[in-house]
């Protein structure tokens, strides 16, 4: 639990994975009433009261004071965010289910006909012979691997589903090994639990168990999962757990695990121990050379080490569109970096206007994700009509543009535990205005991100904090002074978005139909002034898929810095060599007052040279084309 007020920002971290009930209790200001004068009786005061069924009391107190203190001192509890592989981080297409492999294909070609760019296509558990996990339907699927085959020539990926739940079938391998070797949760009568979830009649892993757990990461090995390869990566759902015959569906607390703890003492940890068997699965996999990439419905403290979460099965409607922003960004306060919520709702089927507002939001969003539901009508992003597929390519394709910045974020959130969504108090923490807007928030330190979340909205209204702050619009460049709420007169295809002055911001140039290609672009550069003419900012790159970055320091860190008219580019960590090409094409620069009778690009090693630009004197933005600036050298440019 966070609290903040305008001088310190608090935490309580209570460590108890059984049902717990927390009561809040706000109270208001009060005054005295009495003359001559009124006097303030106290400050607003929160009282919590924690109740947890079993356990010990382990509660730890963090003291701040500041946001990113608070976080930092969290992540020194419980982990930080891991770095995801780079094409985590573009879009994923998911339905349940997608009908088979030409179905599959039909849907990859189809982002490549209306040139929306997209990396992992997902199979919910039809694609399983049964509902028996680690296998492939014989008629449907009958070679998965040519398959991922097919999309890793694209440098595309397919995630599976694997749930926690194993189908009672005394025929099938796999649920006999575990039986055998007792890798199941065991009921009070010291027999295998069986409940009811997809497959009917299962029986559900012990994951509290290390045994078990290596035996589970061991099935995702090559030898082991045929028809598996490289590419494959793992959606663990179904894993609070679900017991569709179970007391509020899911698994009775006097179940018992490993080591004789009932189901009620680590409830909230079981989907967590899935989450960290798969995930060290699939890095054994690799001979522990590939980052990777694994999504979980259940977690828990300390998930955020392991990859990501969204937040479930929502509705396709405008109020679920609305809480996803809080709900992420709850999340984020939380250390869960790398969450988001599914597009367009996952039950029932959402109206044109709701669909394109909810890509907006979600391309705004950590992780990315589309998916329906079986019962739903298809939703590829081209079956709406030209113009709703204009739309959702436009957002997709800003959302690749600006993964370079979102890439240095999770850097950030990985090595110093800052949220990738910060709620604005966050970044104002002294301004009382910002502390209960939840529909719109920075992305990192930069970005000011306002999702439409309600419909036929003509107008909408933005919080722009700061009275010494100055705020860009990104689409436009017009400039508008902090400390103010802005009005501003909103289409379809508007998503209000503004730069902080005082920042600067990394952009891909140009198409891609994935991440594997976005690598190959070069970068655009915006340098957006504060009052003092400054700005700075970071790019973080490496190759976006090893751990190579952490054994052998193969990374690049780069800090852009503006001052006095000169903007430097120098290496931001005294760590790190990566030996990439990547350019810079162009920079820009917002709030330029007056129109430079030179712009100076100097490359170390170089002689210095005399560069084209433009200004636009309506916006101040000055723009230097064509510089292709290598990011690994020391240059700069003076205006």
């Amino acid at each position: 639990m966070v609290a903040h007020k305008p001088d310190r920002t608090l935490g309580v971290f209570w460590l108890n994975a059984s049902e717990t009930f927390i009561n809040i209790q706000y109270s208001d200001h009060q005054e005295d009433e009495t003359p001559p004068v009124k006097r303030r009786r106290a400050d607003p005061q929160t009282d919590v009261h924690w109740l947890s069924e079993s356990g010990m009391i382990d509660c730890m107190v963090l003291l701040g004071p500041s946001p990113q203190q608070l976080f930092a001192q969290y992540a020194q509890l419980t982990g930080y965010q891991a770095l995801p592989p780079l094409f985590a981080l573009g879009y994923h297409q998911c339905r349940w289910n997608y009908i088979d492999e030409a179905d599959v294909k039909s849907v990859d070609a189809g982002f490549d006909r209306h040139s929306i760019p997209y990396d992992v296509i997902w199979l919910d558990i039809e694609h399983t012979d049964g509902k028996r996990y680690f296998t492939w339907d014989p008629v449907h699927f009958p070679e998965p691997a040519k398959l991922q085959q097919h999309l890793e020539k694209k440098n595309r990926k397919l995630v599976i589903i694997s749930d926690p739940h194993i189908k009672v079938d005394p025929s099938w391998s796999l649920y006999c090994e575990a039986r055998d070797r007792g890798h199941f949760v065991k009921d009070r009568e010291g027999q295998i639990f069986k409940g009811s979830c997809w497959p009917g009649e299962s029986s559900y892993l012990d994951f509290s168990s290390s045994a078990t757990r290596a035996w589970y990461s061991r099935c995702f090995g090559l030898d082991k999962y045929k028809g598996s390869t490289p590419s494959l990566f793992v959606w663990n759902d179904m894993n609070e757990p679900s017991v569709f015959s179970g007391p509020e569906l899911t698994m009775p607390k006097d179940a018992v695990h490993c080591g004789d703890w009932e189901h009620r003492d680590l409830h909230n940890l079981y989907g967590f121990y899935q989450h960290m068997a798969t995930v060290e699965g699939l890095i054994t996999r690799s001979g522990g050379l590939e980052r990777p990439f694994v999504l979980s419905r259940s977690f828990f403290a300390g998930s955020q080490r392991l990859g990501a979460v969204w937040t479930g099965d929502n509705v396709a409607n405008w109020e679920y569109l609305k809480i996803s922003v809080p709900m992420v960004l709850s999340l984020s306060l939380a250390g869960i970096a790398f969450c988001g919520a599914d597009v367009g709702g996952f039950i029932q089927d959402p109206e044109p206007e709701l669909l394109v507002r909810w890509y907006q939001a979600a391309a705004l969003q950590p992780f990315f994700r589309g998916h329906s539901a079986n019962v739903t009508n298809r939703r590829e992003p081209w079956l709406f009509g030209d113009e709703v597929t204009a739309a959702i390519r436009t957002v997709i394709q800003q959302r690749y543009s600006l993964l370079p910045y979102w890439y240095t974020l999770f850097h950030q959130a990985h090595t110093s535990a800052l949220p990738l969504l910060r709620p604005l108090w966050v970044e104002f923490p002294e301004e009382e205005s910002t502390f209960s807007v939840d529909s719109h928030y920075m992305l990192g330190g930069a970005l000011l991100a306002c999702p439409v979340t309600e419909p036929g909205i003509q107008e909408i209204k933005v919080l722009l904090p700061g009275s010494d702050e100055i705020w860009y619009d990104i689409h436009s460049a017009l400039v508008y002074k902090g400390g103010r709420t802005l009005s501003l007169p909103v289409t379809l295809d508007t998503v209000p978005v503004f730069q902080r002055g005082g920042s600067v911001v990394c952009r891909s140039v140009g198409s891609c139909s994935c991440t594997a290609e976005l690598r190959q672009l070069p970068l655009s550069v915006t340098v957006a002034l504060n009052s003092q003419g400054t700005a700075d900012g970071e790019l973080y790159l490496d190759d976006g898929h090893s751990f190579r970055y952490r054994d052998r320091k193969v990374f690049c860190l780069r800090r852009f810095s503006m001052l006095s008219g000169r903007l430097l580019c120098r290496p931001a960590s005294e760590e790190g060599t990566f030996d990439c090409n990547t350019v810079i094409q162009s920079v820009t620069i917002l709030g330029v007052k007056s129109k430079p009778s030179a712009v100076i690009v100097h490359a170390s090693g170089a002689k210095d040279i005399s560069a084209a630009f433009q200004y636009m004197e309506t916006c101040c933005k000055l723009t230097v084309n064509s510089v292709n600036l290598r990011v690994a050298m020391d240059w700069e440019i003076q205006i």
